[in-house]
C-alpha cells in the first residue's frame, strides 16, 4: 500500500527526502504539489523522473474516488460519497453561502458515539481518518466543484475527539502556509461532549471556533438520545466549556437538534439559559433530519423555544436547511450505498 505521504508535515518530507539525498528545497516542492491535489507522481512535474519513481516505491498518494456524487437543484449544495483506497466510504458535503464556500468533512468512517438522531453512528465505527484523507476530502471537493473553499467544519460523520491526534495533524496541514493556508477562524470543530478533547484543546489555545452537539441540558434527556453523556455528563460538559471559554476567549456554538417532544419543552430552554450564564454561547437550533431509521421527528416548537432563548438574553438561530433533496443528514447517502451493497450481496 505505501505510507501516506499526504498525511506527512513539511519538515517530515524534508527530512525524508534528505535520507534519500535530496536537497531541503525539494521537500517544498512535493509539500505543495501535495496541496494541489494531484493523484500521481507523475503529475509532479519539476521533479525528476528518478525521483518520482523514489517517491512511488514508498509512498502512495492515489487519494479518494467519488463513489456517488448529489447536487441540490434548490441551493447548489454537493454531497460527496467517496471511496478510500481500502473500500470503505465517507461523505463529504460542499455548502455555498454569501461568506464564503464551506466544506463539511468525516473524520472516521462510521462513528461509535450512538447517538439516536444521527445517521452516521448507524453500523459503528470501522475506523479513524488519517489526516491525508481528511485534507483530500477539501482539495477534492474543491477540485471537482471549482469552487474555491474559505470554511472548514468537521461535522461530518465521525467524532473529531475520538480521534483527535489525526485531527490536530489536519489543522496543521490545512493552515499551513505553503498549503490551503486556511486560517483557524475559519474552521469548526465539533463534538458530542468527550470532555477529555476539549480540555486538550482549550490547553493549545487555537482560535478555531468550538461547536457543542449539545442536544439536551438535562442529564436525563441527554443520556437517552446521546450515550457519551453517560460517560461524560451534561454538568462536567458545562463545566469544561466554560474553562474552554475562560482559556481560549472563543464564544462556544452549541449545536441543538430539535427533536417533537423530547428537547423542546420551554423548561429546556431555561435551563440552557441558566447553564450558559456567565459564558457568551450561541445555540445553534437545527430542524431534525427525519432519518427512516429512527423514530425521533423534527419538533414542532423551533420558533417558540428560539424565542424563549432570545427572550432571556442567549443568542439562537435556527439552521438554514441546505440539501434538503439530496440525502442532506449526514450519513444517510453512505447508509443507502452500504444497504444497497448489501441487497446486491444477497441478491
Amino acid at each position: 500500500m505505501g505510507i501516506d505521504i499526504r498525511s506527512m508535515t513539511l519538515e517530515e518530507l524534508t527530512a525524508a527526502l534528505k535520507e534519500l539525498g535530496e536537497p531541503a528545497f525539494r521537500g517544498k516542492q512535493v509539500f505543495t504539489w501535495l496541496h494541489r491535489g494531484v493523484r500521481s507522481f507523475e503529475e509532479m512535474s519539476d521533479i525528476s523522473k528518478s525521483l518520482r519513481e523514489k517517491l512511488a516505491g514508498v509512498y502512495r498518494v492515489d487519494g479518494l474516488r467519488t463513489a456517488r456524487k448529489q447536487q441540490s437543484q434548490a441551493d447548489g449544495t454537493v454531497k460527496y460519497l467517496w471511496e478510500l483506497s481500502d473500500g470503505n466510504c465517507i461523505e463529504t458535503v460542499l455548502m455555498q453561502y454569501h461568506h464564503g464556500n464551506t466544506v463539511c468533512i468525516s473524520s472516521q468512517v462510521g462513528c461509535r458515539m450512538g447517538c439516536a438522531f444521527c445517521a452516521s453512528t448507524l453500523g459503528g465505527k470501522v475506523r479513524d481518518l488519517t489526516p491525508g484523507e481528511m485534507l483530500e476530502q477539501v482539495l477534492f471537493a474543491q477540485a471537482d466543484s471549482g469552487l474555491a473553499v474559505s470554511n472548514i467544519v468537521l461535522m461530518g460523520i465521525g467524532e473529531p475527539m475520538d480521534n483527535l491526534d489525526n485531527v490536530l495533524r489536519f489543522l496543521e496541514l490545512v493552515n499551513h502556509p505553503l498549503g490551503l493556508n486556511i486560517g483557524m477562524r475559519h474552521i469548526s470543530l465539533s463534538t458530542c461532549g468527550v470532555i477529555p478533547g476539549i480540555r486538550r484543546l482549550a490547553d493549545l489555545e487555537l482560535q478555531l471556533t468550538l461547536s457543542v452537539s449539545l442536544h439536551a441540558p438535562d442529564s436525563e434527556t441527554r443520556s437517552r438520545i446521546m450515550p457519551v453523556n453517560r460517560a461524560y455528563d451534561v454538568d462536567g460538559l458545562f463545566d469544561a466549556c466554560h474553562d474552554y471559554f475562560q482559556k481560549t476567549g472563543r464564544r462556544i456554538s452549541f449545536e441543538y437538534a430539535m427533536i417533537d417532544g423530547v428537547n423542546d419543552a420551554g423548561w429546556q430552554a431555561d435551563l440552557i439559559v441558566k447553564k450558559l450564564r456567565g459564558m457568551p454561547g450561541h445555540v445553534n437550533l437545527i430542524p431534525l433530519n427525519d432519518v427512516a431509521e429512527s423514530p425521533l421527528k423534527p419538533s414542532r416548537r423551533v420558533r417558540q423555544f428560539q424565542q424563549r432563548l432570545e427572550s432571556q438574553g442567549v443568542a439562537a438561530t435556527v439552521r438554514r436547511s441546505l440539501g434538503g433533496d439530496i440525502d442532506a443528514s449526514c450519513g444517510q447517502l453512505r447508509r443507502k450505498a452500504m444497504e444497497q451493497d448489501r441487497k446486491e450481496r444477497e441478491a
